[in-house]
């Protein structure tokens, strides 16, 4: 059944950081999924970026039901009408583009269900907010930067924010992205660094987690 947008768009404000995550083996895919939770993200975006993100998807979705009723679980890459179609049957939670594509969009309203597409320009913010969006990934953010959303913000009084590439699990990126105002931030792979002088298992990054969600939340 799908989940109400609302209150996926609830949950990104209530824990506004999402993890943007891929990996070919389910085994780790699980592994990181409850490292993440534990560290309190309770959003999380898995990834179309590989011959297994449907497989995986499908069985990180079993387990969520399973064990974390309360996460909202969402699949990110999406380019046509078709993948988005094919994931929001696996009981997407959430549907993010790294483009902004109508097709897309038509496919995921039929599902009353969040889109959030991918814009680099004012333009296709312009085109995402006539097609429903009301949350806009900017991407890639490092090329964007905050400066250009303070630059844009204010043409679009209702639209809400999401930087994604680039930025950094520290007090310094996260900080800056959220005085410019954005409503969430989204992490790929530099939060998934391990440190060198991790121990095994994933404890590092629940505890990467916490301190990261904290820093959203100052």
């Amino acid at each position: 059944m799908a989940v109400d947008k609302n209150q996926v768009l609830a949950k990104i404000k209530e824990t506004p950081v999402i993890p943007v995550y891929y990996n070919a083996d389910p085994e780790v895919c699980k592994q990181v999924v409850a490292a993440c939770y534990a560290g309190g993200f309770r959003v999380f975006e898995f990834v179309n970026r590989g011959a297994q993100a449907l497989a995986n998807f499908k069985i990180l979705k079993e387990v969520a039901g399973q064990k974390y009723p309360d996460m909202k679980l969402g699949i990110g890459t999406i380019k046509d009408a078709e993948s988005a179609e094919a994931f929001i049957q696996l009981g997407a939670d959430f549907v993010v583009s790294p483009i902004m594509e109508a097709s897309v969009a038509e496919a995921v309203h039929k599902h009353a269900i969040l889109w959030i597409p991918g814009c680099m320009t004012p333009t296709e913010i312009n085109q995402a907010e006539k097609a429903g969006a009301s949350l806009v990934k900017l991407f890639p953010g490092d090329t964007l930067g905050s400066g250009f959303l303070k630059a844009i913000k204010a043409l679009f009084p209702n639209m809400l924010f999401m930087p994604t590439g680039g930025v950094s699990p520290t007090q310094e990126s996260i900080g800056e992205w959220f005085s410019a105002g954005v409503t969430a931030v989204g992490l790929g792979s530099k939060l998934f660094e391990k440190p060198t002088n991790a121990t095994e298992g994933y404890e590092w990054l629940s505890t990467r987690c916490a301190e990261v969600l904290d820093m959203a939340k100052k």
